[in-house]
């Protein structure tokens, strides 16, 4: 089937595949090979119907949610997110639903998803092509979160007070620093205060990886320059590279540091 799958050769391909999805050692990267064909042939709906039936075997695949999701995104079903969001939460070490999922929140008024989402994946995949994108998103995203959310609106109902509420609540302390423009050096400063915070008043409530990867940079010295290599490479350039000369022995550190860890998410830490 792969061969006349690479051959270009799709309706053979599909002839070969569909065999082996009713087989029971079949497995979920047979259904994502099966969805593809269907892509190329332009038959959404059969693969719409065959992404969920892999699904309904393979309930924990974050790669078949991801493929129903942009599946379902290509013919604007904006069902597309709730796909993704599955995905994070049953498979939450695979990389490309929060990519989809942060893009899709930027578009939407909500920048804190858009923010955590986006900073997971690159932790994921720091060298992924996309990467530079989603570095972009996160500027803008902070940005947007200090220029565009009403910080005066609280949760008073404290019995459903969320892990999004908490977050913001922590983010508004720091609007002081924001006002004075976003950029590499002010994030530095408002996402240092944001750990010191978050540590004192909402991790034993909401722990969370992403925040104690933070911590950890923190507490090694490598946070400046893990927000330089986040929002630098963006922001400005040029910017960038006067810092790596005038930071060398940091930045080779961080680089060694990054190189020497593969990022993780441990199950039961979904807030969405």
């Amino acid at each position: 089937s792969l061969n006349y799958f690479l051959q270009r050769n799709f309706p053979m391909a599909l002839e070969e595949i569909k065999p082996l999805l009713d087989r029971e050692d079949a497995d979920d990267q047979c259904y994502q090979i099966a969805g593809n064909i269907y892509k190329q042939l332009a038959q959404t709906k059969e693969c719409e119907k065959l992404y969920k039936k892999g699904l309904k075997r393979f309930p924990k695949s974050g790669a078949l949610y991801n493929d129903l999701g942009e599946l379902l995104w290509a013919q604007k079903d904006y069902d597309a997110i709730n796909q993704w969001e599955k995905g994070i939460e049953t498979d939450p070490n695979f990389s490309k639903n929060y990519y989809n999922a942060s893009k899709y929140y930027f578009f939407t008024r909500d920048k804190v998803w858009s923010i955590l989402y986006g900073e997971i994946f690159v932790n994921m995949e720091p060298l992924s092509k996309t990467t530079p994108e989603i570095k972009s998103i996160l500027l803008e995203s902070y940005k947007k979160l200090y220029a565009e959310t009403d910080f005066t609106k609280e949760n008073k109902d404290k019995t459903k007070f969320t892990f999004t509420d908490a977050f913001l609540q922590v983010m508004k302390k720091q609007a002081l620093i924001a006002s004075g423009g976003i950029n590499p050096e002010t994030l530095t400063m408002i996402r240092t205060r944001f750990i010191l915070d978050w540590f004192r008043e909402y991790a034993g409530k909401f722990p969370n990886r992403l925040f104690d990867h933070q911590r950890q940079l923190l507490q090694e010295g490598l946070f400046d320059a893990y927000n330089q290599w986040l929002f630098g490479t963006v922001q400005n350039l040029t910017a960038y590279q006067n810092w790596i000369n005038t930071h060398a022995a940091n930045y080779d550190e961080f680089s060694r540091f990054q190189r020497g860890r593969i990022y993780k998410v441990p199950p039961g830490q979904y807030y969405r």
